[in-house]
């Protein structure tokens, strides 16, 4: 399941062949232009959490920001209003919580793990909310670094420096809707298959341990290569999770790439595959070309 809930947290899909990347050139940076485009967007893969010392912004893509007319995520995370509004949709409907979905020795073990974990809200609340958002902040948690920095938070920081407006593809309580399409009691437990009480060394630690190290390579292909390999029983639920997200903002992008010159930064596996962005745009009619996503070197964009 920590291959699943990673898949969230990154937003990664199903991929057969990412024949628009090779391995001597990974990157999470890509540019848009063509079919009628004046200026160039450009496209970026981001993860939710990195540790500190291992998030930075390249200079390409700061470049990017900076001669863009306005900077896109997957959420508007600057519209205060709207994220509070939506903090009630994380919890499960008609008052389910954990206890309701599992035996009482599951429940317990669940409870344990959660108390014995360094998580932003206490196992009170978290036992009300969708069980694979709770699964998502088990994760977060396990990093193994003190500092955590989320990549959206650096991109809009470095957008309000040069007077970019943010907005967002979708809205939160969307997002949290998709959850509902998923039975609770599959996802208590895929919660329950996600912990590990007292083993540090399992399958799943490996795994997320693959997986971010993957994107901290930038290797697109070794990211959607490890999804397919996810629960089989999950990924039934890969269309609402992923694949129509992917196609409803390509749909959006085709009027707002024709108004703006954009950087788009959507979670990195929303970004190879037949049903990702980057073949999505390209069979729109794009031209979609990887640019190099270094600290330390520019090249002309």
């Amino acid at each position: 399941m920590k291959r699943l809930s990673a898949g969230l947290l990154m937003s990664l899909v199903a991929i057969t062949a990412v024949a628009q990347q090779n391995k001597d050139n990974n990157t999470l940076l890509w540019k848009i232009s063509g079919n009628g485009l004046d200026k160039p967007s450009y496209l970026f893969g981001t993860i939710h959490m990195l540790c500190k010392e291992d998030a930075f912004l390249s200079n390409n893509l700061v470049s990017a920001i900076e001669k863009a007319d306005r900077v896109y995520l997957e959420l508007d995370m600057d519209n205060l209003f709207e994220m509070f509004g939506a903090m009630t949709k994380m919890k499960m409907n008609n008052d389910t919580t954990l206890a309701d979905l599992l035996t009482a020795e599951e429940y317990k073990r669940v409870k344990e793990h959660f108390e014995s974990k360094k998580t932003m809200l206490p196992f009170s609340m978290l036992e009300t909310y969708k069980p694979l958002l709770a699964s998502s902040l088990l994760m977060e948690g396990g990093i193994g670094c003190d500092e955590q920095v989320a990549m959206e938070q650096l991109i809009m920081e470095e957008a309000k420096k040069n007077g970019k407006r943010i907005e967002g593809l979708e809205t939160m309580a969307y997002q949290m809707s998709v959850f509902d399409s998923i039975p609770y009691k599959m996802q208590a437990q895929e919660l329950l298959k996600s912990i590990s009480i007292g083993d540090k060394d399992t399958d799943g630690d490996k795994e997320f341990s693959e997986m971010m190290k993957a994107y901290k390579d930038q290797d697109l292909e070794k990211l959607g290569d490890m999804i397919t390999k996810s629960d089989a029983g999950m990924m039934q639920y890969q269309d609402v999770l992923l694949n129509n997200r992917n196609r409803n903002w390509v749909e959006k992008l085709k009027i707002l790439l024709k108004e703006k010159s954009l950087v788009i930064a959507v979670g990195a596996g929303h970004l190879p595959g037949e049903t990702g962005v980057i073949n999505l745009l390209r069979k729109a009619g794009y031209k979609v070309t990887p640019v190099e996503n270094k600290s330390n070197k520019v090249t002309e964009i």
